[in-house]
């Protein structure tokens, strides 16, 4: 019992708690060192056009590395009141393109040797919806943030910083930010963990699954691939996909627009599943809840219209 808590809960639960201090860590060394200019001048192009700030030009280029990374940038910067709420939750949403690169490789290397060149499709359909989600971003931000020249932070005119100084800053910074961050992380990682092993979200998924009237215009071995994306995880839906395709029992097409509707259904509860601890230890639950629902709102719109300009068109 005590080996299985230690699997399941204790050692996933540090290393998160960990993950994020080593996080927050190396954000203040990079604020306090103030190398996030020039991580912000190869964005500057994109993102400036955006009207963001060069702390939101930063995470933008560290959301290629490491999303959480990215993430403990705009913490930083939105509790050192560089960001305004505004800015933060725009380039929140900005990062959809480098934070789905990241995992692009991976999720590839997954499809691929089931599904053949369905998988090139599928892949590129879904980075394709990140894109969207990020040129639409562009396109609010320059509405909603005046031009980034006149928000230029005192940073850059501060003097050069050493490495010693700017880790012992960062130290200090992290000491402060720890505790809070146990407070928000720990509690809501516990109460996660136990809505996962208590089954309760497997008794939402099931329910939401009864709801998908609207689905009827697919064929029943789409609706099984569907489900298994919902209900269970990715691998799942691809090893039925796999069988149906070999089998000829389903053609390219379906497979992929299968996965694409499990994709939209299956993310929403499995962002606020995985990403609400993390998110409320850089911000807290409210800001963190709140940019995940509005993350998964703007992600579900572009893969539904993703999703249907392929149905569409192909």
């Amino acid at each position: 019992m005590e080996t299985s808590l230690w699997q399941t809960l204790f050692f996933p639960m540090s290393r998160l708690v960990l993950s994020l201090s080593l996080g927050l860590l190396v954000a203040n060394v990079l604020e306090a060192l103030h190398w996030t200019r020039y991580l912000a001048r190869l964005a500057a192009p994109f993102a400036r056009a955006a009207h963001l700030g060069e702390s939101s030009q930063a995470a933008f280029i560290m959301a290629f590395i490491s999303p959480a990374q990215a993430n403990a940038l705009l913490s930083e910067a939105y509790k050192n009141k560089v960001l305004s709420l505004r800015e933060l939750t725009l380039a929140n949403l900005f990062n959809s393109l480098p934070a789905y690169f990241v995992h692009t490789p991976t999720i590839f290397l997954l499809t691929w040797p089931v599904l053949g060149f369905a998988a090139i499709v599928y892949v590129g359909l879904s980075l394709l919806a990140a894109l969207l989600r990020t040129l639409a971003t562009l396109l609010l931000s320059r509405q909603m943030l005046p031009p980034c020249l006149s928000r230029q932070t005192t940073q850059c005119q501060e003097h050069p910083t050493s490495l010693r100084s700017a880790f012992e800053r960062a130290c200090k910074r992290l000491k402060k930010r720890l505790p809070r961050l146990l407070v928000f992380v720990v509690p809501i990682y516990l109460l996660m963990y136990y809505l996962q092993t208590a089954g309760h979200f497997d008794r939402l998924n099931a329910w939401l699954s009864t709801q998908t009237a609207a689905l009827s215009f697919l064929s029943p071995q789409c609706a099984g691939i569907i489900m298994l994306h919902f209900l269970a995880e990715l691998g799942s839906a691809l090893g039925a996909a796999g069988s149906l395709l070999a089998a000829g029992g389903i053609s390219e097409r379906e497979v992929i627009v299968a996965l694409l509707v499990g994709n939209i259904l299956s993310t929403p509860i499995r962002a606020l599943r995985h990403q609400l601890p993390s998110y409320a230890g850089f911000f807290n639950p409210a800001l963190g809840l709140r940019l995940i629902v509005l993350n998964q709102s703007l992600r579900a719109l572009s893969m539904t219209v993703i999703t249907a300009f392929y149905c569409l068109c192909f």
